[in-house]
C-alpha cells in the first residue's frame, strides 16, 4: 500500500496504513529511523527524558514515573506499548489518552517526513515516532518512554535520555535479543549515555554488560539493594525508600513495589524537582491494568496478574510472595485461571501450584484458548473446579472465597477481560 491515507481518514485507516508500508512489523536497527527522527525534530527534546527498557515491568516503572511527575504539576507525555483495548493508550499527555485526530495529524508529518528521506517504516517505528512528534508539538517537559523490545536498536533508542532505566533482565525475545542474559542485558543497556543516571532495578546480580557500558560511558549507576532500599514498615500499610542521605516513608500503591521504588529512584537521582508530596500522590494516583493490580471487591482482596509465560508468572510469584508476608491473614490463593493454547501451560502452572491451594478454570473465548482438556492435563493432581465461563469462575470465586483466602485472576489478559467485562455488567 503506497498510497498514504489522507489527514481527513480516521484513525485505523492510518493505522491499517502503517502495518502495510514495511516488509515486517519488527525491524530491529536505527538505519532507516534516524534520518526520519532528525527530519521530525524529535532526537533532541527541549525536555527531560526518562527511558524504561528491562524484561518485566517497564509498565508500571513507567507509568509511575509518569504520574509522580503529573501529580508535580509537569507537562508529562508518556508513551507506552503494547495497548489493550485502545490504540490511544500507547500515547498520554498528562495522564489523559491522546484522541484520534491528534494521532492522526502526527502520522501525516511521520509519512511526509519518511517519503522525503525515501525511506519505509515499520509499523512500530512510525508510531512511535508519532508519539514523539505530539510530545514536541505539545512542548511536553518530560517525555516518560517505555522501549518496546531490546534497547539498542529499539526506535525509542534514537532519543538521547536524561535518566536511564533498566528494571531487570530475562530471558525473553532471545530470536531478537539473544540466548543469554549477558547478551539480553548488552542489548538493554544500549539506552545508557555519557554521565547521566542510570538505574538498575533487577534483584539479581548485576550483569557484566550493563557494568562495561556504565563503565564506557562514564555514567552514574544506581543498583537496587546496593545503592537503593525499600521495605515494607511492620504494619505492612507503608513502605521505606531509602538511598544516601534520604529516607521516605511512602503509601503503598497498585503496582508492584519493586517498580514504583524503581521509578522513584529515577526521580531522585534525576534533575527534575519532585516533593515528597509528589511522589505520595503519583503512586497513590499510579495504575495499571492488569500487572499485579490489586482490588477489594465485594470485601474480597482480588490481584489481577496478565503475566502468561514463565518469567511474567516468576515475576508475579516474587510480588505475591511479598504481599502474602506482609498481610498474613491470607492462608490460601484461590486462582481464577485459563491460558492461550500455544502458550506455555505446563511450566506456568508448575511455578504457580505450590502456592494456589484451588484452581477454578474454563475456556476463553478467544482466537488459540485452550481447551479444557489441555488445562487440565497440565492441572493433574491438583484441586480443580471447572466452568463453563471466565465469568461463572470468578463470580464462584466471590461467592465462595473465605477471609483467609485471596483471590489470583491470571494466565492471560483475556482472562482479566473476562472478569472485568464481568464487573462492568455488574455495575
Amino acid at each position: 500500500m503506497n498510497t498514504a491515507p489522507l489527514a481527513s481518514d480516521d484513525l485505523n485507516t492510518w493505522l491499517n496504513y502503517w502495518s502495510h508500508v514495511h516488509v515486517t512489523g519488527i525491524d530491529l536497527g536505527l538505519e532507516r529511523v534516524i534520518p526520519v527522527a532528525e527530519k521530525l525534530g524529535v532526537t533532541r527534546p527541549n525536555a527531560q527524558v526518562f527511558t524504561v527498557a528491562g524484561t518485566n515491568g517497564k509498565g508500571s516503572t513507567t507509568t509511575t514515573l509518569a504520574a509522580i511527575l503529573n501529580a508535580q504539576g509537569y507537562q508529562v507525555g508518556l508513551y507506552q506499548s503494547p495497548h489493550i483495548y485502545r490504540f490511544n493508550e500507547r500515547v498520554k499527555l498528562s495522564g489523559i489518552e491522546v484522541d484520534d485526530q491528534t494521532l492522526v495529524d502526527a502520522f501525516v508529518q511521520v509519512d511526509q517526513a519518511r517519503r522525503a528521506c525515501d525511506l519505509s517504516l515499520s509499523f512500530f517505528e512510525a508510531t512511535t515516532l508519532a508519539a514523539f512528534v505530539i510530545f514536541k508539538n505539545k512542548q511536553c517537559d518530560v517525555w516518560v518512554l517505555e522501549v518496546g523490545l531490546g534497547g539498542r536498536l529499539d526506535v525509542v533508542n534514537v532519543v538521547d535520555p536524561d535518566v536511564a532505566v533498566i528494571t531487570n533482565i530475562g530471558l525473553d525475545h532471545i530470536d531478537w535479543l539473544g540466548d543469554t542474559i549477558e547478551k539480553i542485558a548488552f542489548e538493554k543497556a544500549g539506552i545508557i549515555r555519557a554521565d547521566i543516571p542510570v538505574i538498575f532495578g533487577g534483584l539479581q546480580s548485576l550483569p557484566h554488560a550493563i557494568q562495561n557500558k556504565v563503565k564506557e560511558c562514564e555514567a552514574k549507576l544506581y543498583v537496587a539493594d546496593r545503592d537503593y532500599f525499600y521495605q515494607y514498615t511492620d504494619d505492612g500499610q507503608d513502605w521505606l525508600f531509602a538511598s544516601s542521605g534520604t529516607t521516605l516513608k511512602l503509601p503503598m500503591g497498585s503496582l508492584a513495589l519493586e517498580n514504583i521504588a524503581t521509578a522513584v529512584a529515577a526521580i531522585l537521582s534525576s534533575e527534575v524537582h519532585v516533593t515528597q508530596a509528589a511522589i505520595t500522590q503519583g503512586i497513590q494516583q499510579a495504575y495499571l491494568q492488569g500487572r499485579f493490580e490489586i482490588r477489594q471487591i465485594q470485601g474480597k482482596t482480588v490481584i489481577f496478574d496478565a503475566g502468561h509465560n514463565p518469567h511474567g508468572v516468576e515475576f508475579l510469584l516474587k510480588q505475591l510472595r511479598k504481599f502474602l508476608e506482609y498481610h498474613k491473614q491470607y492462608t490460601e490463593v484461590i486462582s481464577v485461571f485459563s491460558m492461550l493454547a500455544d502458550k506455555d501451560i505446563n511450566s506456568v502452572v508448575n511455578l504457580l501450584k505450590d502456592t494456589i491451594s484451588t484452581w477454578k478454570i474454563a475456556p476463553l473465548i478467544a482466537p488459540r484458548a485452550a481447551e479444557i482438556a489441555q488445562l487440565d492435563d497440565a492441572l493433574q493432581g491438583e484441586t480443580v473446579q471447572h466452568f463453563k465461563s471466565v465469568q461463572l469462575a470468578f463470580k464462584s470465586a466471590l461467592n465462595e472465597t473465605k477471609n483467609n483466602q485471596l483471590i489470583l485472576v491470571c494466565g492471560s489478559f483475556h482472562t482479566l477481560e473476562a472478569v472485568w467485562e464481568y464487573l462492568e455488567e455488574c455495575q
